[in-house]
């Protein structure tokens, strides 16, 4: 027994401890030297002006235009979407509030809560994104777009009593008609229109304007945490311009066999009962219930808690040690979680408005 007892405690050492190679010290980046490592990984900033958006987000298979924005901007706020009259698209996607409606999970028809726990994904800047849902399983807005309403606990319509409703009103038959030809008012449509929109709900912020060569557009703290972002590893997979939506990866990443044995000197430990750093109320799993999740976008990160798929962490402070411990392998200290979180709070900013009559 004695032996068996000695290999256990050796095994939850090892398995314990991150790494036994000490780590190499974050550098120290000149404003130049970050800007150039930022934008040599693709990591670019949003546009200011329409025809740059056009370049990054429009859709070649559905071109977005001014009367087609318009269009899909009045369905997305627009409660025939809903069987009951009383959900829509802003419902769960406040655009003031980050672009998510700020629950540890969505409300819907009925006040229905998803089954699976799952929270509502900001829809500023997932135009950007090449996977949408917690789960990845489609790829553009216009894809994404259809589901919510045919969700029973979210909208809980079919495509054939949405098109029904919506056609019996002249007005809305006559616009689809303006942008899509005659006889054109169609599922395939609706989503068509307020993709459109989504893909004009890009932002831009204090971290835009670094990236363009405003060396004064974040604080010191802020600098620190993007380069903590950019060496230790988050922009592995936190990339692009979205600053996220480019993979599907593993959560978690790591597991410390501590964590269910029971062993540590944190008073705040609690011993965890799944493979998840909090309770997965929900029991969600990813695709194929394989743990693999979207790589969430971080822009306007720091305006849509709670985190994670089902909303299991209200601070921001907690989600940056989760995520550094579990992903990267090596727990960030209290001061290097608070520079990360001073970067994070810069890529918060509204909505650019590129001109369309749609700013809110």
């Amino acid at each position: 027994m004695k032996p068996l007892l000695i290999t256990l405690a050796v095994i939850v050492g090892i398995l314990s401890i991150p790494s036994l190679v000490p780590e190499k010290p974050t550098p120290n980046l000149s404003d130049q030297e970050l800007r150039r490592e930022a934008l040599t990984h693709n990591m670019l900033p949003v546009p200011r002006e329409r025809e740059g958006m056009l370049r990054v987000a429009d859709n070649p298979v559905n071109p977005v235009t001014p009367e087609k924005v318009a269009l899909g901007k009045k369905l997305f706020f627009d409660p025939r979407l809903s069987r009951d009259g009383t959900v829509t698209c802003a419902s769960c996607h406040i655009l003031e509030e980050g672009g998510d409606d700020n629950r540890p999970t969505a409300i819907g028809y009925q006040g229905r809560a998803n089954p699976h726990h799952l929270n509502s994904p900001t829809v500023l800047n997932a135009a950007l994104e090449k996977f949408q849902f917690w789960d990845g399983r489609v790829h553009t807005v216009e894809e994404q777009a259809g589901g919510p309403v045919q969700a029973p606990f979210e909208m809980n319509m079919t495509p054939e009593e949405l098109v029904e409703r919506l056609s019996k009103d002249p007005e809305t038959v006559r616009e689809f008609a303006k942008v899509f030809g005659e006889n054109n008012l169609t599922f395939a449509n609706v989503r068509n229109a307020i993709g459109a929109y989504e893909r004009t709900l890009l932002t831009r912020s204090p971290y835009d304007d670094f990236l363009d060569g405003n060396d004064s557009a974040l604080s010191p703290e802020a600098k620190k945490g993007m380069t903590l972002f950019m060496e230790r590893g988050c922009r592995g997979c936190h990339t692009g311009m979205s600053v996220g939506g480019q993979f599907v990866k593993r959560f978690p990443l790591r597991r410390y066999l501590d964590d269910y044995l029971g062993f540590s000197f944190d008073p705040k430990f609690r011993r965890k009962t799944s493979e998840f750093p909090f309770d997965n109320v929900g029991d969600f799993h990813g695709r194929n219930g394989q743990d693999f999740f979207r790589v969430p976008v971080l822009r306007n990160i720091a305006r849509t808690a709670p985190y994670f798929h089902n909303g299991a962490v209200k601070e921001l402070h907690e989600a940056v040690r989760i995520m550094s411990k579990y992903q990267l392998g090596r727990e960030f200290t209290p001061d290097e979680i608070n520079a990360t979180v001073e970067f994070l709070k810069s890529l918060s900013g509204p909505p650019v408005d590129y001109g369309y009559g749609t700013k809110q």
